[in-house]
């Protein structure tokens, strides 16, 4: 079924291109009355005729890109939209003709759906590297001929002064234009028992470590808690607020707020962590970045 949708699809592409380029050009006078009776009376008769005319852009546009591995039907639809948005925008009482206008709309409409469906990593976020995606393979080209071979230093820093790029944005475009984007399910091998997805390793835990991680924890905190009880209530406050909160609280407004010396709430913090440590045993430790002057 699938082939025969394909089958089926080029074969209304490439009827639609054969009309397209048979279908005679206007006149600009014409073309002028075409546009304004569209813009001003919303004559729909004239803007098939008009956007019928032009569609030979939308084929010639679709073929130029056809090598970025995207259906050509997409192409066409996309280049079509294009179209009836320089229709729409159109202003024939500036003199230009509607051909010339349109190529710059049908072009981008393509470009831009060539951007977002050509890999699943965004592509050309910028003007100058939109300009890059499509202009890298013809520079190259010309600069070093159709060897396949990487770019040289020298022609990475030619193309990145022709387009005013970064030369590492050539290198990294050349590297993302060598592969396009490969399925995880397809198949190693002519019999296809395997796919890619299969030698993917794992980095996650397996359930039995999360499960023996989440008991320590809630043991670690359990022995915690019963420590940090066996406190006087000035050193237990001393410690949380400088250790188990998110913004520690300094030296000097602890001291504040207990009315002792910067240095008394230090020999209290030093004192009540050695509780803790023989508490908890020698196991536990606390950063030493924990007990700054802050």
């Amino acid at each position: 079924m699938g082939y025969i949708d394909s089958a089926t699809s080029r074969r209304a592409n490439l009827k639609f291109i054969r009309s397209a380029m048979s279908t005679p050009l206007l006149t600009r006078e014409r073309e002028q009355e075409l546009a304004r009776r569209w813009r001003q009376d919303q004559d729909e008769a004239a803007l098939h005729e008009l956007v019928t005319a032009y569609a030979r852009l939308v084929a010639g546009m679709a073929v130029r890109f056809r090598n970025y591995g995207l259906p050509v039907g997409d192409l066409l639809q996309e280049g079509n939209l294009g179209l009836l948005q320089a229709a729409a925008r159109f202003e024939p009482e500036r003199g230009v003709r509607f051909s010339t206008y349109a190529t710059w709309w049908v072009r981008s409409a393509m470009q831009d759906y060539i951007l977002r469906n050509w890999s699943i990593v965004r592509t050309g976020t910028t003007s100058a590297q939109k300009a890059l995606f499509f202009n890298l393979r013809r520079l190259r080209a010309k600069i070093e001929g159709e060897t396949g071979a990487p770019l040289s230093e020298e022609g990475r820093s030619r193309i990145a002064t022709d387009l005013k790029v970064p030369a590492r944005d050539v290198e990294s475009m050349e590297v993302r234009l060598a592969a396009s984007d490969q399925s995880l399910n397809a198949p190693l091998g002519e019999d296809g028992d395997a796919d890619w997805q299969d030698f993917l390793p794992d980095a996650r835990p397996t359930p039995e470590t999360v499960v023996m991680e989440r008991h320590d924890a809630q043991t670690r905190a359990k022995w915690l808690r019963s420590a940090l009880a066996s406190l006087p209530p000035r050193e237990e406050k001393i410690i949380r607020q400088r250790l188990l909160v998110d913004e520690p609280v300094t030296l000097e407004e602890l001291g504040r707020g207990l009315g002792v010396s910067k240095e008394r709430v230090r020999q209290l913090e030093r004192r009540a962590l050695e509780k803790l440590r023989s508490s908890l045993g020698r196991s536990f430790t606390v950063p030493e970045d924990l007990l700054s002057d802050q």
